[in-house]
């Protein structure tokens, strides 16, 4: 019997594929939080992304293969926030590595 890390490991067709749904996963389920956190409905949700309540209602039940990490990093924008990833170069008590941080959009 073959053992996956995650679902994603066991329905993608390469390590890439996985890597990028699982990337997906993590951005809808933020933006689901977000949006809940901040006691949205679909109208609003809709309102705020430019989407058609349809779109609204696949995003907020994570049906992950409508939407692509371009859309939803789009989406993250629209709701204030920005990914910012960096590569950390080695130093003589750390290995080199990449880093993520979640920044909020201050409008001027």
């Amino acid at each position: 019997m073959e053992r996956f890390k995650s679902v994603f490991d066991a329905i993608a067709d390469s390590p890439e594929e996985a890597a990028d749904l699982k990337f997906r996963s993590s951005l809808m389920l933020s933006l689901r939080g977000f949006f809940e956190a901040h006691e949205m409905g679909q109208k609003q949700i809709g309102e705020l992304l430019g989407e058609p309540q349809s779109r609204v209602s696949e995003l907020m039940t994570g049906k992950i293969t409508k939407f692509s990490s371009d859309k939803l990093i789009r989406f993250m924008k629209l709701a204030g926030y920005e990914l910012k990833p960096k590569f950390v170069a080695q130093t003589a008590k750390r290995a080199a590595h990449m880093e993520c941080e979640v920044e909020e959009v201050c409008e001027a």
